[in-house]
């Protein structure tokens, strides 16, 4: 039934694009033109990974556990070939709406949306713009408002720099308002692949019984290839409608998140930096999430305290008749807001740190691009101290290294 929804989409769109190259009629206003690319990707790990997609979207080495001789199991290498990030994407362009110029994208990947649906087809981006003289308003899938596509890690690894970037795509309406080179941005949002962590483990479910999106506000300046840029995010959810003991309740967690971020493009080099502060973030590809504050004895109603953390990055790159790139990222765990009582929920809370560093290069011609790059990722894996706001303690850091070769043919 996959299969066959495929082909109908794929055929729907290749034929309304072939209609729409067709009519010469110079007052047609509507078309649809594909791009997207294949890629190959073959990758070796020196340690188990905590990663999805058999391996393909890695966030961080697997912590140290020992067998009875004292032996590290996740010592163990692994590796994988995989081409689930080969991509098709469809813009359209249609004719205006009162007097706004509209557009529209649909964007599906191979990349599924979970390891029982590896190879599948889901979507990626999917929304209609109309664009004003000077604001634009955005409704549809797209990515979430705290990746800035045009300051993110330009990494061979699909991971795009995650878990020190943001990483997300969310239904939303966005609205964008420029005046001159500064550029204002509003969004609401909510979960959809990406979402929070909770009692049931990860589900939508949370945001949407809080009955409020996440609400995104953003400013940039752009000049030429040139970008700088602060905002910040309010979101909340609520982990139980009901309590384990069958009563009602509607405690919410509210939490916070900030960025700022800058790009600067020298002739063929590009150098990006990014700062981001928060908590709860782990809907966002992060680690954290909370912890229960307190338990009502007598109902089981629980209050929730959320985990901060602070991540950083760094990239710069030189691109002209070849590539050459260096990533460098470090993330820290704050520790939850108030002390809790040791029940956490969220992605790799007993992380006190993580650091990365990962070179490529990248050789090109036409439509044809090879590369390479060597990932190194340290983790520093303890035990919480609850008595001391969730701080992670008697860590012990652990490292994977990833080469990973990638074949590009984009059209």
């Amino acid at each position: 039934m996959k299969k066959l929804l495929l082909l109908i989409f794929v055929s729907v769109l290749v034929l309304s694009s072939l209609d729409a190259i067709g009519q010469d009629k110079p007052d047609s206003k509507f078309g649809i033109s594909f791009s997207g690319f294949v890629k190959s990707d073959f990758f070796y790990d020196s340690r188990q990974t905590q990663s999805a997609r058999e391996g393909h979207f890695f966030l961080f080495p697997e912590k140290e556990v020992l067998d009875k001789n004292g032996e590290d199991i996740n010592a163990k290498p692994n590796f994988n070939f995989l081409n689930l990030q080969t991509r098709i994407t469809g813009k359209i362009t249609g004719p205006d709406f009162f007097d706004a110029k509209t557009s529209g994208l649909i964007e599906g990947e191979f990349f599924g949306t979970s390891d029982g649906d590896l190879n599948g087809f889901r979507l990626r981006h999917a929304f209609v713009k109309l664009d004003w003289e000077n604001t634009s308003l955005l409704a549809g899938q797209f990515w979430h408002p705290m990746f800035v596509a045009d300051c993110s890690p330009a990494t061979i690894s699909f991971n795009t720099g995650a878990p020190f970037q943001p990483f997300a795509r969310n239904p939303q309406i966005r609205l964008t308002q420029k005046a001159g080179n500064i550029s204002i941005i509003a969004a609401l949002a909510m979960e959809r692949d990406f979402q929070s962590p909770g009692p049931n483990g990860y589900s939508t479910s949370y945001m949407r019984n809080a009955g409020i999106p996440d609400a995104n506000l953003q400013f940039q300046y752009k000049s030429g290839d040139n970008l700088f840029g602060f905002g910040g995010q309010f979101k909340m959810i609520e982990p139980r409608t009901v309590t384990t003991k069958n009563v009602i309740t509607s405690e919410k967690l509210t939490s916070y998140g900030a960025m700022a971020f800058g790009k600067l493009k020298f002739d063929d080099v590009t150098f990006k930096i990014e700062g981001v502060y928060g908590n709860n973030m782990a809907d966002l590809m992060m680690l954290g999430g909370y912890a229960v504050k307190s338990i009502d004895t007598t109902t089981n109603k629980e209050t929730y305290t959320p985990i901060n953390v602070f991540s950083g990055w760094a990239e710069i790159s030189y691109v002209k008749n070849f590539e050459l790139g260096l990533f460098a990222g470090y993330l820290k765990n704050l520790g939850t807001t108030d002390n809790n009582l040791g029940t956490y929920y969220g992605r790799a809370t007993n992380v006190d740190y993580q650091f990365r560093i990962s070179p490529r290069v990248g050789i090109f011609s036409g439509k044809t691009k090879i590369a390479f790059e060597l990932e190194t990722t340290m983790a520093a894996f303890g035990t919480n101290d609850n008595n001391d706001k969730g701080k992670v303690i008697n860590t012990k850091t652990v490292t994977n290294v990833r080469g990973l070769l990638s074949f590009i043919y984009s059209f």
